[in-house]
């Protein structure tokens, strides 16, 4: 596997990922790409994302479209995405490219515990909302992106770890700068690279193995997200929206059934010091986002709080 440090977002690496994946025999006019889509969100490809009304639609799928036929072989729209479908046994095309899926959504707050039988076929994963979260075993990806805004440093930065033998040399029509092989031959530094996030994320790195590494993280981010949902199992006010098998470590979103008291919630949250617990605006409600850096001891203060707001409401 080979490893780099690329500045943007996930935004344009999975346009990259299009362009140096789609059709390993050099023609980007006759591949199929595969998107396994769990929910909507934030890179999620094969899906028109709405961010709000007044927003730019975001359509991956036209994206990719533009250099390979996109099928959607799963999706869980049924539902709200609040669950990951059965992707034991997929219909995949023999000549798929690559499969897709995005590993933790954060909008609705779904993530997957098992990664989908790809039948062969090149997986790939966006893992920025979940990245150095919990171990991950790369030999199970042809690549993987994540960016680092969420678990490892400043927004401004994406990590690209790909299989060498998809680092491809012969897309002479794309620009150098989109092309991986650039990157991965430069070490990270074909220009000037973004120093500041990188010096930041090598400091997490550093942290994260002085704690026992992924291992601790990931029971830490168990521990934490169990207090929020024990919570919200037992509570007669708040509500989980995602079935338990799917549930996020790193996303927690939750309702009260009226859209008036969750602005309620909010708000007395917000004035109490406990800010940004809004649900994304493209599905509102609300949302408690416990990143690695959210100690548990956080977590239990809103909990506290919650619980008391619901002992008094209405008194």
């Amino acid at each position: 596997m080979s490893d780099a440090f690329l500045p943007g977002n996930g935004f344009d690496t999975y346009e990259t990922q299009d362009k140096v994946l789609v059709s390993m025999d050099g023609s980007v006019d006759c591949g199929v790409v595969v998107r396994i889509l769990q929910q909507q969100g934030f890179a999620v490809m094969g899906a028109v994302v709405r961010l709000c009304t007044d927003d730019p639609v975001v359509d991956a799928a036209k994206e990719a479209a533009k250099f390979g036929e996109v099928n959607i072989v799963a999706s869980s729209k049924d539902k709200n995405y609040t669950y990951v479908p059965d992707c034991s046994d997929l219909d995949i095309p023999e000549d798929t490219d690559y499969v897709y899926i995005c590993e933790n959504e954060t909008i609705h707050g779904v993530t997957w515990n098992k990664l989908p039988n790809t039948k062969g076929h090149v997986l790939v994963s966006d893992q920025s909302s979940m990245f150095l979260s919990k171990p991950c075993n790369v030999s199970d990806y042809g690549m993987i992106y994540a960016g680092v805004q969420k678990n490892v440093g400043p927004a401004g930065m994406v990590v690209v770890i790909v299989r060498e033998d998809l680092i491809r040399d012969d897309l002479k029509d794309l620009p150098i700068y989109l092309q991986y092989s650039t990157h991965a031959g430069a070490g990270s530094m074909y220009n000037t690279p973004n120093c500041w996030a990188i010096y930041c994320c090598g400091k997490v790195f550093k942290y994260l193995k002085s704690i026992g590494g992924l291992e601790e993280m990931h029971k830490r981010n168990l521990d934490k997200a169990k207090v929020f949902y024990d919570f919200l199992d037992s509570s007669k006010m708040f509500k989980g929206t995602v079935e338990p098998e799917f549930r996020s470590l790193m996303n927690i979103p939750f309702v009260t059934g009226s859209a008036d008291l969750d602005k309620e919630v909010v708000a007395a949250t917000k004035a109490a010091g406990y800010d940004n617990l809004k649900g994304h605006k493209s599905v509102g409600g609300l949302r408690a986002s416990i990143y690695n850096a959210m100690p548990k001891e956080g977590v239990e203060a809103l909990v506290e709080f919650l619980k008391n707001f619901e002992a008094n409401y209405g008194k």
